[in-house]
């Protein structure tokens, strides 16, 4: 009788394991001096936003603790990066800096980080499908395009108190395939860049509206 109780807990304490291990938090925290083997904790810190955003529930949010260079990541569900007074650095060549390919109504921020292609970089930030996307307070530089809009998923971009700099063809380009993209601009520099500063193009049989 023993052995068959000490069985069945055995059982259920293994059944206990995935839950726990999936647990995701609602805020996690990246560091220079962090580790993605940590959980992310304040305490605890993840060293890349890829590593961060896979312990990050869904409109959750990621805070760098200290200045660091966080890495390139792909954003598949709501989510919040926010750096405010701390170096939030995406440095990367040859690749995009951040993917954003959430969801039809996600919303999708990214406040205080700076994007820097170092003359390699394929693309900033690449906005392939979500519902609302704001960048605020962020320098993007370095990359062929600074800041991508394409794909089929309507959506709303606010991009605000941001520059977008030293690129080797656009600053921002926007070219939806069949549905209307609304973009709102507040303060943004486009400087310097090879090509155009802003492109909408409607070639693709979506409307644009930006102000």
């Amino acid at each position: 009788m023993k052995l068959v109780l000490a069985f069945v807990i055995g059982i259920a304490a293994v059944c206990l394991l995935p839950g726990a291990a999936n647990a995701q938090a609602t805020r996690t925290w990246v560091s220079g001096v962090g580790d993605d083997a940590n959980p992310c904790s304040r305490t605890a810190p993840c060293k890349t936003f890829a590593g961060a955003i896979s312990k990050t529930s869904a409109a959750g949010e990621i805070n760098c603790l200290d200045p660091g260079g966080f890495g390139a990541v792909t954003i598949t569900k709501a989510i919040s990066i926010i750096c405010i007074g701390v170096e939030g650095g995406v440095l990367v060549s040859g690749t995009p800096g951040i993917t954003i390919s959430a969801g039809a109504t996600d919303t999708v921020v990214l406040d205080g980080l700076d994007f820097e292609g170092i003359g390699s970089g394929t693309i900033g930030i690449n906005i392939i499908s979500a519902g609302t996307v704001h960048v605020r307070n962020t320098l993007v530089r370095g990359f062929t395009t600074g800041i991508n809009m394409t794909g089929s998923v309507a959506m709303f971009v606010d991009l605000a108190n941001s520059t977008v700099m030293d690129n080797t063809g656009e600053g921002i380009f926007c070219k939806p395939t069949g549905v209307p993209v609304r973009i709102m601009m507040d303060h943004v520099i486009m400087s310097h860049n090879s090509g155009d500063g802003f492109i909408a193009n409607g070639n693709g049989g979506g409307t644009i509206k930006a102000s």
